[in-house]
């Protein structure tokens, strides 16, 4: 029976959703007074309507409810969140897909085939990639969790966050930090911390570190200008660094005798798995070489793909292969390795990629969609820098960094081709595209869905018996009581 009754929920939400799309495409179509097809043709060279401008602003309603069944349900509903999360994602973006297909046809399935071939497929395999490869590296030996070992790997994990990417350190070092503090009671504020630093702010150097910032590779950022963010990440990452040794040493004192002992359990320091270091390298390989060279286009299911991402996918796919293959399952298993937390992330972020596409069209949209006040308000940097950064914490950080460095350039300098106007707006007002960056890299970390690997850091330490805070609860007690000054701090030094 109740099965039965949340089948008939969702058909209900289905059917009501469906209802008021079509009063949306009727008065489209009357207001335009003509065929808006050929208009669309005309103006994109495909068919279709331009759905960004014409959809409504509470088209995002189930864009909203998975947000909210992820902040819910863990609190209210634990024990089915934990085994039905991937049927109530599914659920979302039924509710979402089936009346928008509805509504606007050919033009909705091309827009849902898009983020997913052109983001949701590359976005899983380089997680995946990441995460196995990251999985059969084992860093052992006994570590005593107190404030100073901890606060040094989460420096380690900072510093080579930018060039393993933030789920390869994430992944590497967020294991060897909770054998080290295994026996403490206090502990869930050093894997927030883990995410704010290794998982988000410590990504901000070079395009490897952030999808954002690849995005803006791929769209004329030198590789290298991304350094230049080096002051910033310094100062956000050294007020984090400090406040945590000193929260922690707070913590330690409170903890009891045996919890600080150390486990000898581990023997000697060591590192097992070196050699996915090399799988590693080839991840890196990839990407780099699918941001420098042009192999052409393919289409596929009416989508406009570069062969060089299909390559670095699939150089993706074998690094990942090879590691599972070469790795001794001592290591993995020594490792408490598991596929739940990519599967979590998989699953959550299928819903979230699908019930994402009206309000990252309307944003798209600019002045002509239903979110133009907020786009028209949007004209000073630090504006760029807590926009970008806002919208990034609850969406996908990399389409809302590209659609405000699109807006950027259409108001610093219209009319000019892509690669000639980020040159000029580096040469000329490089403080917006700091801003953009800064904002979409750095506020990933303020909610769990800002950033892939927070999810599969938090999955990871409640797979080890922490008990993480809720989605809200890690907003209100922990990113919004620690992050919020510190931006406010860099909105004033960098960006005023």
């Amino acid at each position: 029976m109740a099965n039965q009754q949340r089948c008939a929920l969702i058909i209900g939400l289905v059917v009501l959703f469906g209802l008021l799309y079509v009063p949306a495409v009727v008065a489209q179509e009357a207001h335009a007074g003509h065929d808006v097809t050929e208009d669309h043709e005309a103006a994109h060279g495909h068919g279709g309507l331009d759905l960004g401008t014409v959809l409504p602003l509470w088209s995002v309603i189930p864009f909203v409810g998975i947000l909210l069944s992820i902040a819910i349900f863990p609190l209210v509903a634990g024990e089915f969140w934990h085994h039905h999360f991937p049927k109530i994602s599914a659920a979302w973006a039924v509710v979402f897909a089936v009346p928008f297909l509805f509504a606007y046809g050919h033009e909705a399935l091309h827009q849902i085939l898009h983020i997913y071939i052109i983001d949701y497929i590359p976005f899983i395999i380089l997680l995946w990639a990441l995460f196995t490869v990251a999985g059969g590296i084992r860093i052992r030996g006994s570590l005593a969790g107190t404030p100073a070992i901890n606060t040094l790997l989460l420096l380690i994990g900072t510093v080579i966050a930018s060039w393993v990417g933030t789920t390869g350190a994430a992944m590497l070092l967020i294991r060897p930090l909770l054998r080290a503090n295994a026996r403490r009671a206090h502990k869930v504020h050093t894997v927030v911390f883990f995410i704010f630093l290794v998982a988000n702010v410590g990504g901000s150097l070079t395009p490897l570190g952030d999808p954002p910032l690849f995005l803006g590779f791929l769209h004329g950022v030198p590789f290298f200008w991304t350094l230049s963010l080096i002051t910033p990440m310094a100062v956000v990452a050294g007020i984090l660094l400090v406040t945590y040794f000193a929260l922690d040493s707070m913590y330690w004192r409170k903890e009891t005798e045996a919890a600080r002992q150390v486990d000898d359990s581990e023997g000697r320091f060591g590192i097992d798995g070196l050699h996915n270091l090399v799988f590693l390298g080839g991840i890196l390989g990839g990407v780099i070489l699918s941001g420098t060279w042009n192999a052409g286009e393919v289409t596929v299911l009416g989508i406009h793909q570069q062969w060089q991402n299909f390559m670095r996918d699939g150089v993706l796919i074998c690094m990942g292969l090879l590691s599972l293959f070469t790795t001794r399952r001592e290591i993995r298993k020594a490792n408490g390795f598991s596929w739940f937390p990519i599967m979590e992330v998989a699953y959550l972020f299928a819903g979230i990629f699908m019930t994402i596409v009206p309000a990252l069209l309307i944003l798209k949209a600019g002045e002509h969609g239903a979110m133009a006040t907020l786009v028209r308000a949007v004209k000073e940097p630090w504006q760029y820098f807590w926009v970008t950064g806002g919208l990034s914490a609850f969406l996908d950080n990399a389409p809302t960094y590209l659609t405000f460095l699109t807006t950027a350039e259409g108001m610093l300098f219209p009319g000019l081709p892509e690669p000639e106007v980020v040159l000029r707006i580096i040469a000329e007002h490089e403080i917006f595209l700091s801003a953009i960056s800064c904002g979409a890299v750095f506020m990933g970390a303020v909610t769990y869905i800002g950033n892939a690997p927070n999810f599969m850091v938090k999955s990871i330490a409640e797979e080890s018996g922490v008990e993480m805070p809720s989605f809200f609860g890690y907003m209100m007690r922990w990113s919004l009581l620690f992050l919020m000054p510190i931006f406010v701090l860099v909105t004033f030094l960098f960006f005023v």
